[in-house]
């Protein structure tokens, strides 16, 4: 998509006319929760407020989430939590495992109260949505006012705080929403929309080339041996000559912090074209039986996306991994691609096809740490092409039978109703140790008041 100037001409009815007239200047917002993990826990649980919280990776393994004042300890994300401890003691910081139901049901309620403010929303992250809003910011009185009224309503209702960002562009609103986040005078809400250029250019000089929205660390590294240090600096610099040397992608982040709108909002995520499931087991396995649980289980998650998507599978592909830290174990790395005879979202056809892959995989003698799938080839259910052998009948039960899975495991938990490849004890699950409740979405983990 090229660059545009953010208007579009439209034919309205006037006085019997057709008289073109251009839609307001486009403002973007991004609203995003400050510290989401940490935040969620926080809201739960007062009495972590103002205490320094991590929130761990998978099996307990790195810091993926730390509040200020962990961040003030100069504690960086994905320090291993092995090395933290005689800091965590020294400090009393307090490491909680990851709740990852909590946290998506929170980012669907934050969700839901934002769609209160404008409907054009693009849920970027987890903690951060763009939002349109250049038509009903006067009902707010202002952006400024309507960022607090965002603020306001988003820590009422859910306990988290955000804070948001107002730009012409998503790349400005990005880097408006940093200056919110990092500088106490914003109060949360920054509107770069009604700055003049010379106080906008004052903030883009105090502001590292490398907080912006796209250019990531290895750019900036580039971008400094070429004297550009700022974010203004890239805003002036020759955007024929960044062009060249970093692609049109460059171009386009520097059209955006001049004004010009390049990105719309994708208020629709395109479907996924490779959907995988994997994960590192909470200790070492050597038994085939336990592995194939898990694989089982990988399938299952990703079949569910798949549904979710409306798109079926053509081929499996599993795979299975030592832990390549361990450098006194042997190690191994397997995978295989299993193609499917015909396309599929049937858990049990896709789980099938997993456990053959990984009887051809599975190697004795290692210990395992890691397995997953990924599914492969995908195309719309709807444009699924009949084969010779088809049997609409059995077709017709296995999606039956899925829409039933499906519900069941989303009204009262993943894996409530599971295939039995999948197992019951799940000895290969992960560690989390210091997981937290449920608290919105399990009716056996409530918050109770006492």
């Amino acid at each position: 998509m090229g660059c545009g100037s953010g208007f579009s001409s439209s034919l309205y009815q006037l006085s019997g006319f057709d008289v073109p007239i251009a839609p307001a200047a486009p403002v973007f917002a991004l609203v995003d929760v400050n510290n989401f993990y940490v935040s969620c826990e926080r809201a739960f649980d007062p009495r972590l407020a103002r205490v320094p919280v991590v929130v761990l990776s998978n099996n307990d393994g790195c810091a993926v989430a730390r509040s200020n004042e962990v961040k003030a300890l100069g504690i960086k994300m994905g320090a291993p939590w092995f090395k933290l401890k005689d800091l965590a003691q020294q400090h009393g910081i307090i490491a909680l495992s990851s709740n990852y139901t909590l946290y998506g049901d929170m980012s669907n309620r934050v969700v839901m109260v934002l769609k209160q403010f404008s409907p054009d929303i693009e849920v970027y992250s987890i903690d951060e949505s763009f939002l349109h809003v250049e038509t009903i910011t006067h009902l707010h009185g202002n952006a400024k006012a309507m960022g607090h009224a965002m603020r306001s309503r988003v820590r009422t209702w859910t306990g988290l705080p955000v804070c948001a960002g107002f730009g012409s562009t998503k790349t400005l609103a990005k880097f408006a929403n940093h200056l919110a986040k990092k500088n106490a005078v914003f109060d949360g809400v920054c509107d770069l929309t009604n700055m003049t250029n010379e106080e906008r250019n004052g903030w883009m000089t105090k502001v590292a080339v490398g907080e912006v929205w796209g250019v990531g660390r290895r750019i900036a590294a580039r971008l400094e041996t070429m004297n550009v240090l700022t974010v203004l600096d890239l805003l002036q610099a020759d955007i024929k000559s960044l062009r060249q040397q970093f692609g049109v992608v460059m171009e386009r982040t520097v059209s955006e912090l001049r004004g010009t709108s390049c990105l719309e909002l994708e208020e629709i995520t395109p479907d996924k074209q490779q959907i995988m499931a994997s994960r590192s087991f909470g200790s070492m396995l050597t038994n085939k039986q336990q592995i194939g649980e898990a694989v089982a289980w990988h399938v299952a998650t990703a079949a569910e996306k798949l549904r979710a998507q409306a798109s079926v599978a053509g081929a499996v592909y599993v795979f299975v991994q030592t832990n390549r830290f361990r450098e006194q174990d042997a190690q191994y790395n397997g995978g295989l691609v299993v193609p499917l005879p015909d396309v599929s979202d049937d858990t049990r056809t896709l789980t099938t096809a997993a456990l053959i892959g990984l009887n051809r995989i599975y190697r004795t003698g290692y210990s395992y740490k890691k397995c997953g799938v990924m599914l492969m080839e995908l195309e719309q259910k709807a444009n699924r092409q009949e084969t010779l052998f088809d049997n609409p009948r059995h077709r017709e039960q296995s999606t039956k039978i899925m829409e039933v899975l499906d519900h069941i495991n989303q009204n009262w938990g993943r894996g409530t109703v599971r295939t039995a490849a999948a197992g019951f004890t799940q000895q290969w699950a992960m560690r989390s140790q210091n997981r937290t409740p449920r608290y919105t979405t399990n009716w056996l983990e409530l918050p109770v008041a006492r």
